[in-house]
């Protein structure tokens, strides 16, 4: 007996269609018998014959059922062990999906926002702006490369606040950091296999290569930013390195380092993959200018977001390729199409040309310095002299290494959780042997001055 529910969300035709292939696969209608007919099946469900033709022709065009010429339909021969699962399933959930919940009263991660810093108001106007210019592109698909007026856009603003020196035709729009380092992963392959990453350092980048089966190497980094000396000793032909604001140590690399850094990649032919990590985010004195702008023509591929500044469910980033790479990156990807929306990248072309992304940049820079001092008066309040502050001065976070009396990591971490408290393990950015001091990643950027103030009292407690 088949039932069909008409309150149900799934169209009568699918439910009959659902409980006879259901009967076919469990073997309860077994191999060449005869279906009933159209109608007859129609008058016995009080439906329509349509539905049962509906269920019956996608049956029959999945091979679950065959026909005979003024016969009508019969089940097929199944092999039962080879038969796909049956649909029985738990009840649908038909009610939205719910959001998840944050379970943490204070979130410490170092790549949380302002919950406040989206600049919805503008960004929608912009993107019905955008909308109602682009109706005639909606059907085509845009440049491979980015959007041309976005690249424009990003072209100058980079050369006026990073000192990045490139062309339009050098800058490739993509799906995130992830997407962009895996853009240069396969672009490189072949001609370099062995890539020395920052120690301690951002995580990402090393999994990203390894998976294209790259040798990851992981190299020390100290307050002079990676260590040169055991990066050529490693054998590695890239570098991928955040010399502006090293992550997690907030290291900037000085100019003769740079210098040296640079040296190493044209006199071996090797390659700097250089990272501004939220290098815009500096709270005193101007942001440090680019390793790329020292040596425009050199062997540097520079990486930049939007995450860190606007909003990381965008999704959108940038590459800066040295002109050497525009002919294989053209080789390799010159078939491909842009995978990020032509929407969104037009409202967000739209948003710098009028003057709303430096603005924004701008007003994030106070609210997060404002934040950041919050941060450091309360580790003064609670620590006081006993744990010391690396990295202040940018970002969205800093280090906190505490004296050699406490709990250690682990602990810290498991008591952190049960009252209510996120933090992203340091050790996390460590590729070998565990750090020899206790230190805490502290993002500050997810959290009010007073969730501050009260989230660091409460983990000053924990660290005893």
């Amino acid at each position: 007996m088949f039932i069909l529910n008409s309150s149900d969300t799934v169209p009568l035709y699918k439910q009959l269609y659902n409980q006879l292939r259901e009967s076919i696969l469990s073997g309860t209608l077994a191999a060449h018998a005869r279906l009933p007919s159209v109608r007859d099946l129609a008058v016995e469900l009080s439906t329509s014959r349509n539905t049962v033709e509906g269920a019956y022709q996608e049956l029959y065009a999945e091979g679950y059922i065959y026909s005979r010429q003024r016969s009508g339909y019969f089940v097929s021969v199944l092999d039962q062990e080879l038969a796909p699962l049956s649909l029985a399933r738990e009840p649908r959930q038909t009610g939205p999906s719910p959001l998840p919940e944050s379970r943490y009263d204070y979130d410490f991660h170092p790549a949380r926002l302002d919950p406040k810093s989206f600049p919805l108001a503008l960004w929608r106007t912009c993107y019905l702006d955008c909308l109602r210019e682009s109706s005639r592109e909606l059907p085509l698909y845009s440049d491979p490369q980015g959007e041309w007026g976005l690249r424009c856009n990003i072209r100058r603003y980079l050369e006026r606040s990073r000192g990045v020196i490139c062309e339009q035709n050098q800058i490739v729009i993509c799906n995130g950091l992830q997407h962009s380092l895996d853009i240069v992963a396969h672009l490189l392959k072949g001609s370099h296999d062995t890539i020395a990453v920052e120690n301690p350092g951002y995580f990402v980048p090393g999994r990203v290569f390894r998976n294209n089966d790259y040798s990851v190497v992981p190299v020390a980094v100290g307050p002079g930013g990676i260590d040169l000396e055991i990066l050529k000793a490693s054998g590695s032909t890239i570098a991928y390195v955040t010399p502006s604001h090293q992550l997690p140590m907030g290291y900037v690399m000085p100019i003769a380092n740079r210098l040296k850094l640079i040296e190493w990649a044209e006199s071996g032919g090797n390659m700097i993959i250089e990272d501004d990590y939220d290098s815009e985010l500096r709270y005193h004195g101007k942001p440090i200018p680019s390793l790329q702008g020292l040596r425009p023509h050199g062997r540097i591929i520079y990486l930049g977001t939007f995450s860190k500044l606007l909003s990381p469910a965008l999704r959108m980033s940038y590459l800066v390729l040295p002109r050497s790479l525009l002919a294989p990156y053209r080789a390799v990807f010159g078939d491909y199409f842009s995978t990020v929306s032509l929407l969104e990248q037009r409202t967000l072309a739209k948003f710098m040309e009028l003057g709303h992304w430096e603005r924004h940049v701008r007003r994030m820079r106070i609210i997060y310095k404002q934040k950041h001092d919050a941060l450091l008066r309360s580790i003064e309040r609670h620590f006081g002299s006993t744990a010391t502050v690396v990295g202040q001065g940018a970002g969205l976070h800093v280090v906190l290494q505490l004296p050699d009396s406490n709990p250690g990591e682990a602990e810290i971490i498991r008591r952190a959780e049960a009252q209510g408290i996120h933090l992203l393990p340091f050790s996390a950015t460590c590729a070998t042997d565990e750090p020899v001091t206790t230190k805490l990643l502290l993002g500050f950027g997810g959290m009010s001055a007073s969730e501050l103030e009260e989230g660091i009292a409460l983990l000053s407690r924990l660290c005893l």
